[in-house]
Protein backbone atom coordinates (compact mmCIF):
# COMPACT_ATOMS: atom_id res chain seq x y z
CA UNK A 1 0.00 0.00 0.00
CA UNK A 2 1.16 3.69 -0.84
CA UNK A 3 -0.60 6.25 0.00
CA UNK A 4 0.09 9.93 -1.10
CA UNK A 5 -1.54 13.28 0.11
CA UNK A 6 -1.61 16.79 -1.22
CA UNK A 7 -1.32 18.15 2.06
CA UNK A 8 0.10 15.90 5.01
CA UNK A 9 1.20 16.44 9.05
CA UNK A 10 3.01 19.41 8.10
CA UNK A 11 0.58 20.50 5.12
CA UNK A 12 3.23 19.58 1.98
CA UNK A 13 2.72 16.57 -0.10
CA UNK A 14 3.35 13.26 1.90
CA UNK A 15 3.91 10.06 0.82
CA UNK A 16 3.51 7.11 3.14
CA UNK A 17 4.64 3.66 1.79
CA UNK A 18 6.30 0.33 2.94
CA UNK A 19 4.04 -0.24 5.48
CA UNK A 20 5.00 -2.97 8.69
CA UNK A 21 1.52 -4.69 8.24
CA UNK A 22 -1.87 -4.00 7.10
CA UNK A 23 -4.81 -3.74 9.66
CA UNK A 24 -7.90 -5.05 7.18
CA UNK A 25 -11.65 -5.87 8.50
CA UNK A 26 -12.92 -7.83 5.22
CA UNK A 27 -16.10 -8.90 7.34
CA UNK A 28 -18.66 -7.48 9.85
CA UNK A 29 -16.90 -9.69 12.50
CA UNK A 30 -13.23 -8.11 11.88
CA UNK A 31 -14.31 -5.04 12.72
CA UNK A 32 -14.05 -4.81 16.40
CA UNK A 33 -10.29 -6.00 16.23
CA UNK A 34 -9.06 -3.87 13.54
CA UNK A 35 -10.61 -0.82 15.69
CA UNK A 36 -8.76 -2.04 18.31
CA UNK A 37 -5.81 -3.06 16.20
CA UNK A 38 -5.27 0.62 15.25
CA UNK A 39 -5.36 1.82 18.73
CA UNK A 40 -2.86 -0.05 19.94
CA UNK A 41 -0.83 0.58 16.46
CA UNK A 42 -1.16 4.69 17.38
CA UNK A 43 0.10 3.34 21.31
CA UNK A 44 3.25 1.82 20.19
CA UNK A 45 4.53 5.12 18.37
CA UNK A 46 3.22 3.94 14.80
CA UNK A 47 1.78 6.05 12.40
CA UNK A 48 -1.26 5.01 10.53
CA UNK A 49 -2.74 5.87 7.06
CA UNK A 50 -5.98 4.10 4.99
CA UNK A 51 -9.51 4.25 4.41
CA UNK A 52 -12.90 3.08 5.36
CA UNK A 53 -15.58 2.40 3.20
CA UNK A 54 -19.43 3.87 3.69
CA UNK A 55 -20.16 0.47 4.59
CA UNK A 56 -18.27 0.40 7.52
CA UNK A 57 -21.33 2.50 8.89
CA UNK A 58 -23.55 -0.26 8.41
CA UNK A 59 -21.11 -2.96 11.10
CA UNK A 60 -20.62 -0.07 13.27
CA UNK A 61 -24.61 0.09 13.99
CA UNK A 62 -26.22 -2.94 15.11
CA UNK A 63 -29.65 -1.69 13.75
CA UNK A 64 -27.88 -1.70 10.37
CA UNK A 65 -25.60 -5.10 10.55
CA UNK A 66 -28.00 -6.95 8.25
CA UNK A 67 -28.13 -4.73 5.58
CA UNK A 68 -24.30 -5.04 4.95
CA UNK A 69 -24.01 -5.08 1.20
CA UNK A 70 -22.28 -8.62 0.12
CA UNK A 71 -21.08 -6.97 -3.63
CA UNK A 72 -18.98 -4.61 -1.96
CA UNK A 73 -15.16 -4.28 -4.05
CA UNK A 74 -13.08 -3.07 -0.64
CA UNK A 75 -12.67 -3.83 2.86
CA UNK A 76 -14.59 -1.90 5.32
CA UNK A 77 -11.44 -0.81 6.51
CA UNK A 78 -7.77 -1.07 5.52
CA UNK A 79 -5.00 0.75 7.25
CA UNK A 80 -1.22 0.37 7.19
CA UNK A 81 0.96 0.86 9.68
CA UNK A 82 4.08 3.29 9.10
CA UNK A 83 7.02 4.76 10.40
CA UNK A 84 6.76 8.56 9.99
CA UNK A 85 5.59 9.67 6.58
CA UNK A 86 7.60 11.35 4.02
CA UNK A 87 7.88 14.38 1.79
CA UNK A 88 6.53 13.40 -1.50
CA UNK A 89 8.23 14.19 -5.07
CA UNK A 90 6.34 16.33 -7.27
CA UNK A 91 3.73 14.21 -9.63
CA UNK A 92 5.32 14.34 -13.24
CA UNK A 93 5.22 12.57 -16.78
CA UNK A 94 6.03 12.71 -19.84
CA UNK A 95 2.74 9.94 -20.17
CA UNK A 96 -0.42 10.94 -22.09
CA UNK A 97 -3.76 10.24 -19.95
CA UNK A 98 -7.11 10.23 -20.91
CA UNK A 99 -10.80 9.87 -19.22
CA UNK A 100 -13.26 9.13 -21.13
CA UNK A 101 -16.99 10.99 -20.68
CA UNK A 102 -18.75 9.58 -17.41
CA UNK A 103 -22.24 7.95 -18.11
CA UNK A 104 -24.51 7.96 -15.12
CA UNK A 105 -26.22 4.45 -14.05
CA UNK A 106 -29.42 6.22 -13.24
CA UNK A 107 -30.82 7.67 -16.13
CA UNK A 108 -32.80 11.28 -15.17
CA UNK A 109 -36.57 9.50 -14.82
CA UNK A 110 -34.73 6.37 -12.58
CA UNK A 111 -33.64 9.64 -10.41
CA UNK A 112 -36.81 11.02 -10.00
CA UNK A 113 -38.38 7.70 -8.96
CA UNK A 114 -35.97 7.05 -6.46
CA UNK A 115 -35.75 11.04 -5.32
CA UNK A 116 -39.94 10.48 -4.78
CA UNK A 117 -39.54 7.77 -2.24
CA UNK A 118 -37.45 9.92 -0.23
CA UNK A 119 -39.47 13.04 -0.67
CA UNK A 120 -42.11 11.06 0.34
CA UNK A 121 -40.45 9.45 3.73
CA UNK A 122 -39.51 12.86 4.06
CA UNK A 123 -43.57 13.82 4.08
CA UNK A 124 -44.27 11.59 6.40
CA UNK A 125 -41.78 12.50 8.81
CA UNK A 126 -39.14 9.76 8.74
CA UNK A 127 -36.51 11.78 7.83
CA UNK A 128 -35.77 15.75 7.37
CA UNK A 129 -32.57 14.90 4.84
CA UNK A 130 -31.33 12.21 3.19
CA UNK A 131 -28.43 11.73 0.75
CA UNK A 132 -29.56 10.14 -2.61
CA UNK A 133 -26.23 8.97 -4.74
CA UNK A 134 -25.71 7.00 -8.09
CA UNK A 135 -22.66 5.77 -9.69
CA UNK A 136 -21.23 7.22 -12.89
CA UNK A 137 -18.84 4.64 -15.16
CA UNK A 138 -15.83 5.96 -17.52
CA UNK A 139 -12.89 4.23 -18.62
CA UNK A 140 -8.68 5.78 -18.92
CA UNK A 141 -5.87 5.04 -20.46
CA UNK A 142 -2.41 5.73 -18.94
CA UNK A 143 -1.22 5.71 -15.35
CA UNK A 144 -3.00 6.08 -12.05
CA UNK A 145 -0.55 8.57 -11.28
CA UNK A 146 -0.43 10.25 -14.30
CA UNK A 147 -4.28 10.26 -13.76
CA UNK A 148 -4.42 11.35 -10.49
CA UNK A 149 -1.79 14.45 -11.70
CA UNK A 150 -4.23 15.67 -14.73
CA UNK A 151 -7.14 15.36 -11.95
CA UNK A 152 -4.88 17.37 -9.45
CA UNK A 153 -4.54 20.12 -11.74
CA UNK A 154 -7.85 20.80 -12.86
CA UNK A 155 -9.21 21.29 -8.65
CA UNK A 156 -6.61 22.18 -6.23
CA UNK A 157 -8.42 20.79 -2.83
CA UNK A 158 -7.50 20.97 0.38
CA UNK A 159 -8.08 16.82 1.14
CA UNK A 160 -6.56 15.21 -2.14
CA UNK A 161 -4.97 11.42 -1.65
CA UNK A 162 -4.14 8.75 -4.22
CA UNK A 163 -4.65 5.12 -2.11
CA UNK A 164 -1.89 2.38 -4.42
CA UNK A 165 -2.48 -1.37 -3.32
CA UNK A 166 -2.09 -4.40 -4.28
CA UNK A 167 -4.94 -6.53 -6.48
CA UNK A 168 -7.21 -4.05 -5.01
CA UNK A 169 -8.41 -1.34 -7.20
CA UNK A 170 -6.44 2.26 -6.60
CA UNK A 171 -8.51 5.33 -5.00
CA UNK A 172 -8.50 8.79 -6.65
CA UNK A 173 -9.32 11.17 -4.71
CA UNK A 174 -10.27 15.05 -4.97
CA UNK A 175 -12.15 15.76 -1.70
CA UNK A 176 -12.89 19.58 -0.81
CA UNK A 177 -14.28 18.18 2.53
CA UNK A 178 -13.10 17.54 5.95
CA UNK A 179 -14.50 14.38 8.21
CA UNK A 180 -12.75 14.94 11.44
CA UNK A 181 -9.13 16.05 12.25
CA UNK A 182 -7.50 16.15 16.35
CA UNK A 183 -4.70 17.76 17.36
CA UNK A 184 -2.27 16.27 19.72
CA UNK A 185 -3.94 18.65 23.05
CA UNK A 186 -7.06 16.25 22.10
CA UNK A 187 -9.57 19.06 20.18
CA UNK A 188 -11.38 17.41 17.71
CA UNK A 189 -13.27 19.44 14.61
CA UNK A 190 -15.24 18.30 11.74
CA UNK A 191 -16.90 21.00 8.69
CA UNK A 192 -19.84 19.67 7.16
CA UNK A 193 -20.27 20.78 3.35
CA UNK A 194 -24.35 21.05 2.21
CA UNK A 195 -25.10 23.31 -0.50
CA UNK A 196 -23.44 23.94 -3.77
CA UNK A 197 -23.55 26.06 -6.96
CA UNK A 198 -22.02 26.01 -10.43
CA UNK A 199 -19.42 28.38 -10.98
CA UNK A 200 -19.72 30.35 -14.04
CA UNK A 201 -16.67 31.78 -16.51
CA UNK A 202 -18.38 35.14 -16.09
CA UNK A 203 -17.10 36.92 -13.33
CA UNK A 204 -19.99 38.66 -12.18
CA UNK A 205 -22.33 35.72 -13.00
CA UNK A 206 -19.83 33.77 -10.11
CA UNK A 207 -19.87 36.24 -8.13
CA UNK A 208 -23.70 36.71 -8.05
CA UNK A 209 -23.87 33.01 -7.77
CA UNK A 210 -21.95 33.06 -4.67
CA UNK A 211 -23.71 35.36 -2.76
CA UNK A 212 -27.22 33.87 -3.79
CA UNK A 213 -25.64 30.54 -1.87
CA UNK A 214 -24.72 32.31 0.96
CA UNK A 215 -27.99 33.92 1.62
CA UNK A 216 -30.56 30.92 0.46
CA UNK A 217 -32.71 29.66 3.00
CA UNK A 218 -32.65 26.18 1.66
CA UNK A 219 -29.04 25.82 1.22
CA UNK A 220 -28.53 27.15 4.95
CA UNK A 221 -31.37 25.06 6.80
CA UNK A 222 -30.06 21.93 4.73
CA UNK A 223 -26.37 22.77 6.11
CA UNK A 224 -27.73 23.81 9.68
CA UNK A 225 -29.74 20.35 9.85
CA UNK A 226 -26.08 18.98 9.35
CA UNK A 227 -24.41 20.67 11.51
CA UNK A 228 -26.78 19.64 14.40
CA UNK A 229 -26.68 15.61 13.12
CA UNK A 230 -22.28 16.48 13.70
CA UNK A 231 -22.87 18.61 17.11
CA UNK A 232 -24.98 15.09 18.56
CA UNK A 233 -22.50 12.83 17.02
CA UNK A 234 -19.78 14.78 18.38
CA UNK A 235 -20.95 14.71 21.61
CA UNK A 236 -20.59 11.22 22.44
CA UNK A 237 -16.60 11.56 22.78
CA UNK A 238 -16.77 15.18 24.12
CA UNK A 239 -16.13 16.69 26.97
CA UNK A 240 -19.67 18.43 28.25
CA UNK A 241 -20.03 21.37 27.15
CA UNK A 242 -17.18 22.06 24.99
CA UNK A 243 -19.08 20.92 21.70
CA UNK A 244 -19.19 24.93 19.40
CA UNK A 245 -19.89 26.17 15.99
CA UNK A 246 -17.13 28.16 15.83
CA UNK A 247 -18.49 29.15 11.72
CA UNK A 248 -21.56 28.40 10.15
CA UNK A 249 -22.43 29.47 6.41
CA UNK A 250 -19.29 29.74 5.24
CA UNK A 251 -19.03 29.78 0.82
CA UNK A 252 -15.73 28.05 -0.03
CA UNK A 253 -15.22 28.39 -4.42
CA UNK A 254 -13.04 25.70 -5.72
CA UNK A 255 -12.51 24.57 -9.43
CA UNK A 256 -15.96 24.11 -10.78
CA UNK A 257 -18.18 24.94 -7.91
CA UNK A 258 -19.35 27.42 -4.60
CA UNK A 259 -19.78 24.90 -1.15
CA UNK A 260 -21.39 26.23 2.06
CA UNK A 261 -18.93 24.92 4.58
CA UNK A 262 -19.60 25.26 8.38
CA UNK A 263 -17.15 24.04 11.53
CA UNK A 264 -18.46 22.02 14.44
CA UNK A 265 -15.40 21.75 17.40
CA UNK A 266 -15.19 20.29 20.65
CA UNK A 267 -12.46 18.72 22.94
CA UNK A 268 -12.07 15.38 23.46
CA UNK A 269 -13.07 13.61 26.62
CA UNK A 270 -9.46 11.68 28.27
CA UNK A 271 -8.45 8.17 26.49
CA UNK A 272 -10.58 9.05 23.17
CA UNK A 273 -9.27 6.52 20.64
CA UNK A 274 -9.54 6.42 16.87
CA UNK A 275 -11.56 3.41 17.61
CA UNK A 276 -14.15 6.03 19.82
CA UNK A 277 -14.12 8.23 17.29
CA UNK A 278 -15.28 6.14 14.65
CA UNK A 279 -17.70 4.50 16.75
CA UNK A 280 -19.27 8.03 17.47
CA UNK A 281 -18.77 9.73 13.94
CA UNK A 282 -18.95 7.74 11.03
CA UNK A 283 -19.76 7.84 8.66
CA UNK A 284 -20.30 11.55 8.22
CA UNK A 285 -23.69 12.68 8.73
CA UNK A 286 -23.10 15.13 5.77
CA UNK A 287 -23.57 12.83 2.98
CA UNK A 288 -26.18 10.24 4.95
CA UNK A 289 -28.93 12.45 6.12
CA UNK A 290 -31.10 13.24 9.25
CA UNK A 291 -31.76 11.30 11.06
CA UNK A 292 -28.63 9.48 10.27
CA UNK A 293 -29.96 5.69 11.02
CA UNK A 294 -33.50 6.13 9.23
CA UNK A 295 -31.72 7.81 5.94
CA UNK A 296 -29.17 4.88 5.75
CA UNK A 297 -31.75 2.71 5.87
CA UNK A 298 -34.00 4.09 3.03
CA UNK A 299 -30.87 5.12 0.99
CA UNK A 300 -29.41 1.80 1.45
CA UNK A 301 -32.97 0.13 -0.24
CA UNK A 302 -32.80 2.30 -3.27
CA UNK A 303 -29.03 2.92 -4.33
CA UNK A 304 -27.71 0.64 -7.14
CA UNK A 305 -24.81 -0.48 -5.72
CA UNK A 306 -22.40 -0.27 -2.74
CA UNK A 307 -21.10 2.64 -2.43
CA UNK A 308 -17.58 1.38 -1.10
CA UNK A 309 -14.91 4.42 -0.95
CA UNK A 310 -17.44 7.22 -2.08
CA UNK A 311 -18.92 8.96 1.24
CA UNK A 312 -16.32 6.58 3.13
CA UNK A 313 -13.05 8.45 4.59
CA UNK A 314 -9.36 8.61 3.67
CA UNK A 315 -6.63 9.68 6.61
CA UNK A 316 -3.40 9.40 8.67
CA UNK A 317 -2.87 9.36 12.62
CA UNK A 318 0.41 10.27 14.12
CA UNK A 319 1.17 8.48 17.58
CA UNK A 320 0.63 11.88 19.17
CA UNK A 321 -2.93 12.44 18.84
CA UNK A 322 -3.04 14.27 15.82
CA UNK A 323 -4.91 12.56 13.05
CA UNK A 324 -6.98 14.45 9.93
CA UNK A 325 -9.37 12.18 7.38
CA UNK A 326 -11.58 13.41 4.32
CA UNK A 327 -15.01 12.78 3.18
CA UNK A 328 -14.32 10.50 0.13
CA UNK A 329 -16.27 12.80 -2.37
CA UNK A 330 -14.95 13.51 -5.64
CA UNK A 331 -13.11 10.21 -5.51
CA UNK A 332 -12.68 7.72 -8.27
CA UNK A 333 -12.20 3.79 -8.15
CA UNK A 334 -10.15 2.78 -10.70
CA UNK A 335 -8.79 -0.14 -12.03
CA UNK A 336 -7.65 -2.12 -15.05
CA UNK A 337 -8.95 0.91 -17.65
CA UNK A 338 -12.22 1.16 -15.72
CA UNK A 339 -13.05 4.16 -12.78
CA UNK A 340 -16.35 4.26 -10.98
CA UNK A 341 -17.10 8.21 -9.62
CA UNK A 342 -20.23 8.44 -7.61
CA UNK A 343 -22.19 11.47 -7.27
CA UNK A 344 -25.31 12.69 -5.14
CA UNK A 345 -26.76 15.40 -2.76
CA UNK A 346 -28.69 16.18 0.12
CA UNK A 347 -32.82 16.05 -0.21
CA UNK A 348 -35.03 18.40 1.53
CA UNK A 349 -38.66 18.98 1.64
CA UNK A 350 -38.68 21.77 -0.77
CA UNK A 351 -35.70 19.92 -3.46
CA UNK A 352 -36.57 19.18 -7.10
CA UNK A 353 -35.54 16.07 -8.73
CA UNK A 354 -34.26 18.01 -11.80
CA UNK A 355 -32.49 20.64 -9.57
CA UNK A 356 -30.70 17.73 -7.67
CA UNK A 357 -29.99 15.60 -10.71
CA UNK A 358 -28.60 18.52 -12.39
CA UNK A 359 -26.48 19.35 -9.00
CA UNK A 360 -25.70 15.72 -8.64
CA UNK A 361 -24.24 16.03 -12.37
CA UNK A 362 -22.36 19.28 -11.39
CA UNK A 363 -20.20 17.62 -9.03
CA UNK A 364 -18.88 15.18 -11.34
CA UNK A 365 -17.15 18.19 -13.78
CA UNK A 366 -13.92 17.90 -12.48
CA UNK A 367 -13.60 14.63 -14.42
CA UNK A 368 -14.70 15.97 -17.56
CA UNK A 369 -13.30 13.57 -20.44
CA UNK A 370 -9.74 14.98 -21.42
CA UNK A 371 -6.47 13.92 -22.68
CA UNK A 372 -3.98 15.58 -20.68
CA UNK A 373 -0.18 15.80 -21.28
CA UNK A 374 2.08 15.84 -18.43
CA UNK A 375 5.40 17.96 -18.56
Amino acid sequence: MKIRFDHGPDGIATQFSAPHRLIVAQNLEDVSGALAALDQARADGNWLAGYATYELGYALEPRLEHRLPKNRRLPLLCFGVFDAPSKAAPLASHQTVELSALRPRWSEREYETAFATVHDYIGAGDIYQANLTFPMDATYTGDIRDLYAALEARQPVGHGALVEQEGLPSLLSRSPELFFRTDARGHIETRPMKGTQPRSDDPTEDARRKAWLAEDEKNRAENLMIVDLLRNDISRVARPGSVHVPELFKVESYATVHQMVSRVAADLQPDTGLGDIFRALFPCGSITGAPKMRAMEILNDLEPAARDIYCGTIGWAAPDGQSEFSVAIRTLMAEAGAAVLNVGGGLVWDSTASSEYEEALWKARFANPFPRERA
